[in-house]
Protein backbone atom coordinates (compact mmCIF):
# COMPACT_ATOMS: atom_id res chain seq x y z
CA UNK A 1 0.00 0.00 0.00
CA UNK A 2 1.28 3.46 -0.87
CA UNK A 3 1.74 6.08 1.80
CA UNK A 4 -0.70 8.31 -0.07
CA UNK A 5 -3.48 5.75 0.36
CA UNK A 6 -2.86 5.36 4.07
CA UNK A 7 -5.77 7.64 4.90
CA UNK A 8 -8.12 5.03 3.44
CA UNK A 9 -6.39 1.97 4.81
CA UNK A 10 -9.29 1.16 7.09
CA UNK A 11 -11.99 1.86 4.53
CA UNK A 12 -13.45 -1.63 4.45
CA UNK A 13 -15.57 -0.02 1.74
CA UNK A 14 -19.16 -0.86 2.53
CA UNK A 15 -19.39 -1.99 6.15
CA UNK A 16 -21.86 -0.39 8.55
CA UNK A 17 -19.09 1.70 10.09
CA UNK A 18 -17.86 3.06 6.74
CA UNK A 19 -17.95 6.81 6.52
CA UNK A 20 -17.84 9.56 9.11
CA UNK A 21 -19.58 9.23 12.48
CA UNK A 22 -19.21 11.98 15.06
CA UNK A 23 -20.90 13.35 18.12
CA UNK A 24 -19.14 16.20 19.86
CA UNK A 25 -19.75 18.65 22.68
CA UNK A 26 -17.73 21.87 22.85
CA UNK A 27 -18.28 24.41 25.61
CA UNK A 28 -16.85 27.90 25.10
CA UNK A 29 -18.04 30.59 27.50
CA UNK A 30 -21.80 30.89 27.10
CA UNK A 31 -21.90 28.85 23.87
CA UNK A 32 -22.30 25.07 23.69
CA UNK A 33 -22.00 22.99 20.55
CA UNK A 34 -23.72 19.63 21.00
CA UNK A 35 -24.09 17.98 17.62
CA UNK A 36 -24.03 14.62 15.88
CA UNK A 37 -23.06 14.24 12.25
CA UNK A 38 -22.94 11.15 10.05
CA UNK A 39 -21.77 10.92 6.46
CA UNK A 40 -21.88 7.48 4.81
CA UNK A 41 -18.78 6.55 2.83
CA UNK A 42 -18.65 8.39 -0.48
CA UNK A 43 -21.48 10.76 0.40
CA UNK A 44 -21.48 14.54 0.61
CA UNK A 45 -23.21 16.24 3.54
CA UNK A 46 -24.03 19.94 3.48
CA UNK A 47 -23.81 21.68 6.86
CA UNK A 48 -25.86 24.87 6.99
CA UNK A 49 -26.63 27.33 9.75
CA UNK A 50 -26.53 31.03 10.56
CA UNK A 51 -23.28 32.73 11.50
CA UNK A 52 -22.20 31.66 14.98
CA UNK A 53 -24.12 28.38 14.86
CA UNK A 54 -20.94 26.31 15.35
CA UNK A 55 -20.25 25.04 11.82
CA UNK A 56 -16.55 25.94 11.77
CA UNK A 57 -16.12 24.67 15.33
CA UNK A 58 -17.59 21.30 14.34
CA UNK A 59 -15.33 21.02 11.29
CA UNK A 60 -12.35 21.98 13.44
CA UNK A 61 -13.09 19.09 15.81
CA UNK A 62 -13.46 16.66 12.89
CA UNK A 63 -10.12 17.82 11.49
CA UNK A 64 -8.40 17.44 14.88
CA UNK A 65 -7.69 21.17 15.14
CA UNK A 66 -10.22 22.06 17.85
CA UNK A 67 -10.45 20.53 21.30
CA UNK A 68 -13.77 19.20 22.54
CA UNK A 69 -15.28 18.33 25.93
CA UNK A 70 -17.26 15.17 25.20
CA UNK A 71 -17.91 12.81 22.35
CA UNK A 72 -16.16 10.82 19.64
CA UNK A 73 -15.11 10.96 15.99
CA UNK A 74 -14.88 7.78 13.87
CA UNK A 75 -13.94 7.50 10.23
CA UNK A 76 -14.41 4.25 8.31
CA UNK A 77 -14.57 2.33 11.57
CA UNK A 78 -11.35 3.88 12.83
CA UNK A 79 -11.40 5.88 16.07
CA UNK A 80 -9.93 9.32 15.49
CA UNK A 81 -11.14 10.70 18.81
CA UNK A 82 -12.33 8.44 21.61
CA UNK A 83 -12.39 11.16 24.25
CA UNK A 84 -10.92 14.64 24.78
CA UNK A 85 -7.72 13.01 26.05
CA UNK A 86 -7.42 10.30 23.38
CA UNK A 87 -7.16 11.99 20.00
CA UNK A 88 -5.20 11.40 16.82
CA UNK A 89 -3.06 14.27 15.60
CA UNK A 90 -4.39 16.15 12.54
CA UNK A 91 -1.67 14.72 10.26
CA UNK A 92 -2.63 11.13 11.17
CA UNK A 93 -6.38 11.36 10.58
CA UNK A 94 -6.67 11.09 6.80
CA UNK A 95 -8.80 14.25 6.90
CA UNK A 96 -8.22 17.44 4.91
CA UNK A 97 -9.84 20.79 5.77
CA UNK A 98 -10.19 23.35 2.99
CA UNK A 99 -11.55 26.81 3.81
CA UNK A 100 -12.15 30.17 2.13
CA UNK A 101 -8.42 30.89 2.10
CA UNK A 102 -6.64 28.43 -0.22
CA UNK A 103 -3.53 28.72 2.04
CA UNK A 104 -1.11 28.14 -0.81
CA UNK A 105 2.60 28.68 -0.25
CA UNK A 106 3.28 32.01 -1.98
CA UNK A 107 6.89 31.14 -2.88
CA UNK A 108 5.95 27.84 -4.59
CA UNK A 109 4.41 27.34 -8.01
CA UNK A 110 0.98 25.77 -8.38
CA UNK A 111 2.69 22.52 -9.38
CA UNK A 112 4.96 22.56 -6.32
CA UNK A 113 2.08 23.40 -4.01
CA UNK A 114 0.25 20.26 -5.12
CA UNK A 115 3.43 18.18 -5.02
CA UNK A 116 4.12 19.40 -1.49
CA UNK A 117 0.98 17.71 -0.22
CA UNK A 118 2.02 14.44 -1.81
CA UNK A 119 5.56 14.69 -0.45
CA UNK A 120 4.24 15.25 3.07
CA UNK A 121 2.28 12.00 2.70
CA UNK A 122 5.39 10.07 1.77
CA UNK A 123 5.50 10.16 -2.02
CA UNK A 124 8.90 10.18 -3.72
CA UNK A 125 9.89 13.38 -5.53
CA UNK A 126 9.24 11.97 -9.02
CA UNK A 127 5.91 10.45 -8.03
CA UNK A 128 4.85 13.70 -6.37
CA UNK A 129 5.72 15.66 -9.52
CA UNK A 130 3.74 13.24 -11.70
CA UNK A 131 0.81 13.37 -9.26
CA UNK A 132 0.82 17.15 -9.27
CA UNK A 133 0.72 17.29 -13.06
CA UNK A 134 -2.13 14.77 -13.09
CA UNK A 135 -4.24 16.75 -10.63
CA UNK A 136 -3.59 20.09 -12.27
CA UNK A 137 -4.97 18.57 -15.46
CA UNK A 138 -8.02 17.31 -13.57
CA UNK A 139 -8.82 20.77 -12.25
CA UNK A 140 -8.23 22.47 -15.59
CA UNK A 141 -4.90 24.15 -14.81
CA UNK A 142 -2.47 22.03 -16.82
CA UNK A 143 -0.98 25.10 -18.52
CA UNK A 144 -0.58 27.14 -15.33
CA UNK A 145 1.47 24.79 -13.17
CA UNK A 146 4.51 27.05 -13.25
CA UNK A 147 2.71 30.11 -11.89
CA UNK A 148 2.88 31.22 -8.29
CA UNK A 149 -0.35 31.98 -6.37
CA UNK A 150 0.00 35.75 -6.85
CA UNK A 151 -0.18 35.14 -10.61
CA UNK A 152 -3.45 33.20 -10.34
CA UNK A 153 -7.02 34.41 -9.91
CA UNK A 154 -9.00 33.58 -6.77
CA UNK A 155 -10.84 30.80 -8.55
CA UNK A 156 -7.62 29.34 -9.91
CA UNK A 157 -6.04 29.40 -6.46
CA UNK A 158 -9.02 27.52 -5.06
CA UNK A 159 -8.66 24.94 -7.84
CA UNK A 160 -5.01 24.43 -6.89
CA UNK A 161 -6.03 24.02 -3.23
CA UNK A 162 -8.63 21.44 -4.22
CA UNK A 163 -6.08 19.58 -6.35
CA UNK A 164 -3.63 19.53 -3.43
CA UNK A 165 -6.37 18.26 -1.09
CA UNK A 166 -7.67 15.47 -3.35
CA UNK A 167 -4.22 14.41 -4.59
CA UNK A 168 -3.49 12.94 -1.15
CA UNK A 169 -6.55 10.64 -1.41
CA UNK A 170 -8.08 11.76 1.91
CA UNK A 171 -10.55 9.55 3.72
CA UNK A 172 -12.67 12.66 4.29
CA UNK A 173 -12.64 16.18 2.88
CA UNK A 174 -14.03 19.05 4.96
CA UNK A 175 -14.92 22.25 3.11
CA UNK A 176 -15.57 25.35 5.19
CA UNK A 177 -17.41 27.79 2.91
CA UNK A 178 -14.79 27.43 0.15
CA UNK A 179 -16.74 29.51 -2.38
CA UNK A 180 -17.71 32.49 -0.21
CA UNK A 181 -14.88 34.78 -1.33
CA UNK A 182 -15.41 34.09 -5.06
CA UNK A 183 -17.61 36.05 -7.45
CA UNK A 184 -20.82 34.38 -8.61
CA UNK A 185 -19.53 33.12 -11.97
CA UNK A 186 -16.25 31.80 -10.55
CA UNK A 187 -18.07 30.17 -7.64
CA UNK A 188 -20.33 28.39 -10.12
CA UNK A 189 -17.33 27.06 -12.04
CA UNK A 190 -15.56 25.83 -8.91
CA UNK A 191 -18.82 24.33 -7.60
CA UNK A 192 -19.18 22.33 -10.82
CA UNK A 193 -15.57 21.18 -10.49
CA UNK A 194 -16.16 20.12 -6.88
CA UNK A 195 -19.22 18.12 -7.87
CA UNK A 196 -17.33 16.41 -10.68
CA UNK A 197 -14.25 15.52 -8.64
CA UNK A 198 -16.07 14.43 -5.47
CA UNK A 199 -18.22 12.11 -7.57
CA UNK A 200 -15.21 10.80 -9.51
CA UNK A 201 -13.11 10.11 -6.41
CA UNK A 202 -15.92 8.89 -4.15
CA UNK A 203 -14.54 11.07 -1.38
CA UNK A 204 -16.63 11.41 1.78
CA UNK A 205 -17.13 15.14 2.28
CA UNK A 206 -18.77 17.67 4.57
CA UNK A 207 -19.44 21.11 3.09
CA UNK A 208 -20.24 23.99 5.45
CA UNK A 209 -22.06 26.68 3.50
CA UNK A 210 -24.56 29.55 3.64
CA UNK A 211 -25.73 28.91 0.08
CA UNK A 212 -28.59 26.56 -0.74
CA UNK A 213 -27.11 26.19 -4.24
CA UNK A 214 -24.11 24.42 -2.70
CA UNK A 215 -26.38 22.00 -0.88
CA UNK A 216 -28.47 21.26 -3.96
CA UNK A 217 -25.51 20.98 -6.35
CA UNK A 218 -23.08 19.07 -4.15
CA UNK A 219 -24.76 17.20 -1.32
CA UNK A 220 -26.80 14.07 -0.74
CA UNK A 221 -27.88 15.11 2.75
CA UNK A 222 -28.39 18.38 4.58
CA UNK A 223 -27.75 19.03 8.27
CA UNK A 224 -29.08 22.30 9.72
CA UNK A 225 -27.14 23.59 12.74
CA UNK A 226 -28.57 26.44 14.82
CA UNK A 227 -27.22 27.77 18.13
CA UNK A 228 -25.00 24.71 18.49
CA UNK A 229 -27.78 22.16 17.95
CA UNK A 230 -28.89 20.13 14.93
CA UNK A 231 -32.44 21.30 14.25
CA UNK A 232 -33.08 19.23 11.11
CA UNK A 233 -31.33 16.67 8.94
CA UNK A 234 -32.21 14.45 6.01
CA UNK A 235 -32.01 14.25 2.22
CA UNK A 236 -31.47 17.72 0.78
CA UNK A 237 -34.75 17.82 -1.13
CA UNK A 238 -36.80 16.70 1.88
CA UNK A 239 -35.28 19.28 4.24
CA UNK A 240 -35.76 22.12 1.76
CA UNK A 241 -39.33 21.03 0.97
CA UNK A 242 -40.38 20.77 4.63
CA UNK A 243 -38.24 23.21 6.63
CA UNK A 244 -38.51 22.72 10.39
CA UNK A 245 -37.28 26.19 11.40
CA UNK A 246 -37.41 29.77 10.20
CA UNK A 247 -33.75 29.59 9.16
CA UNK A 248 -34.28 26.43 7.12
CA UNK A 249 -37.28 28.04 5.44
CA UNK A 250 -35.21 31.09 4.54
CA UNK A 251 -32.54 28.83 3.02
CA UNK A 252 -35.22 27.08 0.99
CA UNK A 253 -36.68 30.40 -0.15
CA UNK A 254 -40.02 29.75 1.53
CA UNK A 255 -42.34 31.38 3.99
CA UNK A 256 -42.98 29.21 7.03
CA UNK A 257 -45.98 30.21 9.13
CA UNK A 258 -47.14 28.20 12.14
CA UNK A 259 -50.87 28.30 12.77
CA UNK A 260 -53.67 26.25 14.28
CA UNK A 261 -56.57 24.49 12.63
CA UNK A 262 -60.08 24.52 14.05
CA UNK A 263 -63.32 23.13 12.71
CA UNK A 264 -63.63 25.91 10.15
CA UNK A 265 -60.17 26.86 8.91
CA UNK A 266 -56.45 27.25 9.55
CA UNK A 267 -55.48 30.53 11.19
CA UNK A 268 -52.30 32.48 11.94
CA UNK A 269 -53.15 35.98 13.15
CA UNK A 270 -55.40 37.53 10.54
CA UNK A 271 -54.36 35.04 7.85
CA UNK A 272 -57.12 32.48 7.33
CA UNK A 273 -56.87 29.54 4.94
CA UNK A 274 -58.84 26.35 4.27
CA UNK A 275 -57.11 23.23 5.54
CA UNK A 276 -57.26 19.45 5.05
CA UNK A 277 -60.54 18.06 6.30
CA UNK A 278 -60.53 16.60 9.80
CA UNK A 279 -57.22 18.13 10.90
CA UNK A 280 -57.35 19.98 14.24
CA UNK A 281 -53.81 20.50 15.45
CA UNK A 282 -50.93 22.90 14.81
CA UNK A 283 -49.87 22.95 11.18
CA UNK A 284 -47.20 24.87 9.32
CA UNK A 285 -48.15 26.65 6.11
CA UNK A 286 -45.37 26.81 3.51
CA UNK A 287 -45.49 29.06 0.45
CA UNK A 288 -43.15 31.10 -1.74
CA UNK A 289 -42.64 34.86 -1.33
CA UNK A 290 -43.36 35.18 -5.06
CA UNK A 291 -46.83 33.68 -4.50
CA UNK A 292 -47.88 36.55 -2.21
CA UNK A 293 -49.45 39.68 -3.72
CA UNK A 294 -49.92 43.20 -2.40
CA UNK A 295 -53.57 44.21 -2.90
CA UNK A 296 -55.41 47.52 -2.58
CA UNK A 297 -57.99 48.14 0.11
CA UNK A 298 -58.95 46.04 3.14
CA UNK A 299 -58.75 42.24 3.38
CA UNK A 300 -61.79 40.63 1.81
CA UNK A 301 -61.78 37.05 3.05
CA UNK A 302 -59.91 33.76 2.87
CA UNK A 303 -56.29 34.19 1.84
CA UNK A 304 -56.21 37.96 2.40
CA UNK A 305 -54.96 39.69 5.53
CA UNK A 306 -53.87 43.08 6.84
CA UNK A 307 -50.43 43.51 8.38
CA UNK A 308 -47.56 46.00 8.71
CA UNK A 309 -44.21 46.23 6.98
CA UNK A 310 -41.20 45.51 9.20
CA UNK A 311 -38.40 46.13 6.70
CA UNK A 312 -37.48 46.13 3.02
CA UNK A 313 -34.65 44.05 1.54
CA UNK A 314 -33.07 44.32 -1.88
CA UNK A 315 -33.21 41.28 -4.17
CA UNK A 316 -31.82 40.74 -7.69
CA UNK A 317 -35.36 41.05 -9.08
CA UNK A 318 -36.64 43.91 -6.95
CA UNK A 319 -37.65 44.28 -3.31
CA UNK A 320 -38.50 41.75 -0.60
CA UNK A 321 -41.03 43.09 1.90
CA UNK A 322 -40.90 41.55 5.40
CA UNK A 323 -44.08 41.82 7.46
CA UNK A 324 -45.24 41.05 10.99
CA UNK A 325 -48.22 39.13 12.39
CA UNK A 326 -47.51 36.74 10.78
CA UNK A 327 -43.86 37.02 9.67
CA UNK A 328 -44.09 36.74 5.88
CA UNK A 329 -41.80 37.70 3.01
CA UNK A 330 -43.30 39.15 -0.16
CA UNK A 331 -41.39 39.66 -3.41
CA UNK A 332 -42.34 42.88 -5.19
CA UNK A 333 -41.03 44.21 -8.50
CA UNK A 334 -38.91 47.34 -8.04
CA UNK A 335 -41.32 49.51 -10.03
CA UNK A 336 -44.18 48.53 -7.71
CA UNK A 337 -42.34 49.14 -4.45
CA UNK A 338 -42.79 52.93 -4.44
CA UNK A 339 -44.59 54.06 -1.31
CA UNK A 340 -43.77 50.95 0.71
CA UNK A 341 -41.95 51.75 3.94
CA UNK A 342 -41.33 50.18 7.36
CA UNK A 343 -44.31 50.66 9.64
CA UNK A 344 -46.80 51.14 6.80
CA UNK A 345 -50.04 49.14 6.74
CA UNK A 346 -50.37 46.67 3.89
CA UNK A 347 -52.89 44.10 2.66
CA UNK A 348 -51.60 40.81 1.27
CA UNK A 349 -53.13 37.92 -0.61
CA UNK A 350 -52.02 34.33 -1.21
CA UNK A 351 -53.96 31.83 -3.28
CA UNK A 352 -54.79 28.83 -1.05
CA UNK A 353 -53.81 26.60 -3.97
CA UNK A 354 -50.22 27.86 -3.59
CA UNK A 355 -50.02 26.89 0.09
CA UNK A 356 -48.80 23.52 1.33
CA UNK A 357 -49.32 22.32 4.91
CA UNK A 358 -46.84 20.25 6.88
CA UNK A 359 -47.12 18.91 10.41
CA UNK A 360 -45.41 21.07 13.02
CA UNK A 361 -42.67 18.92 14.62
Amino acid sequence: MSAIAAGRATDAGSGPAAGLDARVVVRRGGFTLDAALRAPAGSVVALMGPSGAGKSTLLGVLAGLTAFDEGHVRLNGRDLDVSPSRRLAPASRGVVLLGQDPRLFPHLSARDNVAFGLRVHGAARAAAADGAEHWLRRVGLAELGGRRPAQLSGGQQQRVALARALATDPAALLLDEPLTSLDTETAGDVRALLHEQLAATGTTAVVATHDAVDAVALADRLVVLEAGRVTQSGPVREVLASPATRFAAAVAGLNRVVGRADAAAWRAGDLVLPHPAGVRHPLTAVFRPSDVRVVDGPARGVGEWATRIVRLEQTPAGVRVRTAAPDVAVDVAADRAAGLAPGAAITLRVDPADVRFIDEP
